[in-house]
């Protein structure tokens, strides 16, 4: 092991989460103080609910941290923080708290995007540089295929033009009148559910680019819902949930088959909250051996919001000789990645 160690923060959206992970990016252990029971009565994150209780849970999961490590100040070795993209009040509180420590102890601080955390995620607990491969990054508000060449060389070659797969996810569980977060409850549903049930449309799928929309989709859900009356039968509403997963997931997986062979790219890796998606990881796992390529599939607890996936990419930068940032960077809520 390289000497010393990194403390990293995240705080993009509602999930307050700390971690610590050697300088070869190794993880020592990963926290996250869930806000999912606050939210949930108000369908979706509140920006001012979500700030305030970063603030007060933030502290107190650094402390336990470290303690539950047995990791002393001075074992520290670099500080990172999410810096964007996502809300900028709750941004706020992770960036200021890690530079703070920073300044505090005299030591480095890398401004990581979230995206980047998502992005190289899989590659968590494997050894050497990140591979030449082609990243598809499903989270709540981003659909992302990026061609990466190495550590810090990204180039996004498709994204959504609406709805991202994960907000659909979302939109779809408030029209069926699923519990939040609607994404996992719909996959459940799924699982029961005959999958070609409904001719739901996949949009864009035969466009000849790597762009996606889910809005089409979306709203194909809520115009069928609509017809059934009040109340529907739970087999009818699993045949729903089960057509529509599987409308997202081809348009997913063609895209980034499709996006393989138009790059040359061998080694694909699936990250994201929405990669927790059974049906996801099965189709793309599948389909990728199929077609002679490897598939890396994020770590299921490293691939919703975690601070394990920003120590790693702070590890991989550090490495890679990429000199640390400024403390008088400001948080980007909008920060594109590449």
């Amino acid at each position: 092991m390289t000497d010393g160690l990194i403390l990293a923060i995240e705080t993009s959206c509602d999930e307050t989460a700390v971690a610590l992970a050697d300088l070869d990016g190794r993880i020592l252990g990963s926290y996250v103080s869930s806000q999912v029971a606050l939210h949930a009565p108000y369908g979706g994150v509140v920006p001012e609910l979500a700030s305030r209780n970063h603030n007060v849970d933030l502290r107190p999961l650094v402390a336990h941290a470290l303690d539950d490590q047995g990791v002393a100040r001075d074992q520290l070795a670099l500080i990172a923080a999410t810096s964007g993209p996502g809300l900028a009040s709750s941004l706020l509180i992770g960036d200021t708290t890690a530079k703070a420590i920073a300044v505090g102890l005299s030591l480095p601080f890398y401004s990581i995007n979230h995206m980047e955390g998502h992005l190289l995620s899989p590659f968590i607990g494997g050894e050497g540089e990140i591979p030449e491969h082609l990243g598809l990054i499903v989270s709540g508000g981003h659909t992302l295929l990026v061609d990466v060449a190495g550590t810090a060389d990204y180039e996004v070659i498709g994204s959504t033009k609406d709805d991202a797969a994960g907000e659909a996810f979302d939109k779809v569980g408030k029209i069926l009148g699923l519990p939040y977060p609607g994404g996992p409850e719909i996959s459940r549903l799924a699982s029961g559910g005959r999958r070609d049930a409904f001719d739901f449309p996949r949009s864009m799928i035969h466009s000849g680019d790597f762009e996606f929309s889910f809005s089409g989709l979306k709203t194909a859900v809520l115009y069928t819902r609509k017809k059934m009356g009040a109340e529907i039968e739970e087999s009818v509403l699993r045949d729903l949930c089960a057509s529509f997963e599987e409308a997202v997931v081809d348009v997913l997986v063609a895209k980034t088959l499709a996006a393989s062979r138009g790059r040359g790219k061998k080694i694909l890796a699936l990250s994201g909250g929405v990669s927790c998606n059974d049906r996801l990881r099965e189709r793309l796992l599948e389909e990728a051996s199929a077609a002679g390529c490897q598939c890396q599939v994020s770590d299921r607890k490293f691939s919703t919001d975690n601070a394990a996936m920003i120590a790693f990419a702070a590890a991989k930068r550090h490495q890679a000789g990429i000199a640390p940032d400024s403390l008088h960077a400001d948080i980007d809520p909008n920060w594109k990645l590449g």
